[in-house]
């Protein structure tokens, strides 16, 4: 079982370590692609329009200045960095040795500054969204789709994809849609049903923790990760097509 995930939009900055070496990530054939896509993130950051290029407002004007120097800041694993409301209910902090082995080897959080990463990889702070356009490079999602098709095909190979990722990162690897299962997580009140961001997010960190730390079999298909998402919540369980991945509609009522 895989785990994709999207990263924070806000990131915890590491206190100290060594800078970044990119040779050191997973998937290192993506090393020429993060160069360009630092190299290109470090122009637009360092320019008097970068808040309007990269999509953000005046109050992070110093991550965006982060952003021109990510080879001399200090790194540290990614489950570290990434921070927010899915990554607080996954809560890595809180896990067993084990289960912190078990989330290292599972998560891929798919980026768009690296493309995608382990959880134990070492990254610095930054700020980059998969859905902004760099110089050069064009919208991030549609770079990174080539690249990322390959190398996540071959890792992913005879895993089960739970993808837990948003529509931009979603759209920057479409994994074979016969061994994923895309979570969607909606409130329902007097039968009517609505997506929240907030819950889902918080749902799908629960839920990315509830395989991770649960005792008993990892889930290897579809049916077998509805069944076990069953334990906590109610659920529904869309079948794929030859397009189209499985469905886990996971239902919160009041």
């Amino acid at each position: 079982m895989l785990i994709l995930l999207p990263p924070s939009e806000g990131k915890t900055p590491a206190d100290s370590g060594s800078p970044v070496d990119l040779a050191t990530l997973s998937f290192p054939s993506l090393t020429t692609a993060r160069q360009a896509v630092s190299t290109a993130l470090a122009l637009v950051s360092g320019q008097d329009d970068a808040l309007n290029q990269l999509g953000v407002g005046a109050s992070l004007g110093h991550e965006v200045h982060r952003n021109t120097r990510l080879d001399q800041e200090p790194a540290a694993p990614a489950h570290s960095i990434y921070t927010g409301v899915l990554f607080d209910a996954l809560g890595y902090n809180s896990m067993t040795a084990m289960q912190k082995r078990k989330a290292d080897a599972a998560v891929v959080v798919i980026s768009g500054l690296w493309g995608a990463v382990g959880f134990a990889d070492s990254i610095p702070a930054y700020r980059l969204s998969m859905s902004v356009g760099l110089p050069g490079l064009g919208k991030l999602a549609s770079f990174w789709k080539p690249q990322l098709a390959q190398v996540l095909a071959e890792h992913a190979e005879g895993h089960l994809l739970v993808d837990c990722r948003s529509s931009s990162y979603a759209a920057a690897w479409v994994p074979d849609p016969e061994r994923t299962v895309a979570v969607n997580v909606f409130t329902e009140r007097d039968g009517a049903r609505k997506v929240v961001s907030h819950f889902a997010k918080h749902t799908r960190g629960e839920l990315a923790r509830h395989l991770l730390t649960r005792r008993g079999k990892t889930p290897e298909t579809p049916a077998q990760l509805a069944h076990v998402a069953a334990e906590r919540w109610v659920v529904e369980l869309v079948p794929g097509t030859a397009r189209k991945a499985h469905a886990l509609n996971i239902i919160l009522t009041d």
